[in-house]
């Protein structure tokens, strides 16, 4: 197996590491791993339909969790009662114009590529609206949830491994860690695991970390991070490392491109 994220892969056995930068010297030991783990968003193209190489985690979670748009689209295709309403438009004055009149205040704005909170605002005013259009060519609208903390439900090969409750920070809006969320270790509604295994699965991902609101007693998607943080999972990465472990061990590596190779997969041994 080869990985191009070292950090993430700590602690897996038989996994030659390299950098991303110089995989174009490494195609022969690319085109005969087993396994891919872990690289840069740009080199999976060339990974995947180049040298038809096994990644993980998979392509769909690349390419959903890389933009926030084509996530959201995703979600209301799979599970549109679960899906918080959204309007995706262009940044013109006419659309921009019918966001506003459509959406009602307070609403959440983001940008198509962002993490750890960043990128997401709440629009109280006509003001705040603008000032988001001023950081985007895309407006991403979405209705604002009355809630006050969001779970954490952690994704890895084929099943959920961990979740957790955020509640709000003390500067209020944000429930991420990243931005002073606190971390609650109560169980989580099994309403919420259960949607997270439905869309997982039926998405083909195979690493993430989604972000769930409850509203009464039904669960909302708002989005998942194909590279999340271990910092509230009890026993942190090796907790995850475990799950990943005993993964690739079992998984046919998901996601095989047509004229690929699909024969003589031999993941060796971990520990």
């Amino acid at each position: 197996m080869i990985s191009f994220n070292a950090f993430r892969t700590l602690g897996l056995n038989n996994v030659h590491c390299l950098k991303p930068e110089y995989f174009l010297q490494h195609k022969d030991l690319l085109r005969t791993a087993d396994w891919v783990l872990f690289p840069e968003y740009w080199q999976v193209n060339a990974l995947v339909f180049g040298l038809g190489c096994h990644i993980f985690p998979s392509l769909s979670s690349y390419l959903l969790g890389h933009n926030k748009i084509e996530m959201t689209r995703a979600f209301e295709v799979i599970a549109p009662t679960h899906t918080p309403f959204t309007l995706i438009v262009a940044n013109t004055d006419t659309e921009a114009a019918r966001v506003f009149d459509t959406m009602d205040l307070p609403f959440v704005v983001k940008l198509a590529k962002s993490s750890m909170g960043e990128g997401v605002w709440k629009v109280e005013s006509r003001q705040d609206f603008e000032r988001y259009r001023a950081l985007t060519d895309i407006i991403y609208a979405q209705e604002y949830l009355p809630i006050d903390r969001d779970m954490r439900i952690i994704w890895v090969g084929n099943q959920v491994v961990a979740s957790y409750w955020r509640h709000q920070s003390e500067q209020g809006f944000y429930n991420n860690v990243a931005r002073g969320g606190i971390v609650d270790h109560a169980p989580v509604p099994l309403q919420a695991i259960t949607l997270v295994e439905r869309v997982a699965t039926g998405l083909g991902l195979n690493y993430a970390g989604f972000d769930v609101a409850m509203v009464g007693d039904h669960p909302y998607l708002l989005e998942f991070n194909r590279l999340f943080g271990n910092k509230g999972i009890p026993g942190g990465a090796a907790v995850i490392n475990q799950a990943l472990a005993e993964y690739l061990l079992k998984a046919e590596p998901p996601g095989l491109v047509e004229g690929t190779k699909s024969e003589g997969l031999n993941v060796l041994p971990l520990a």
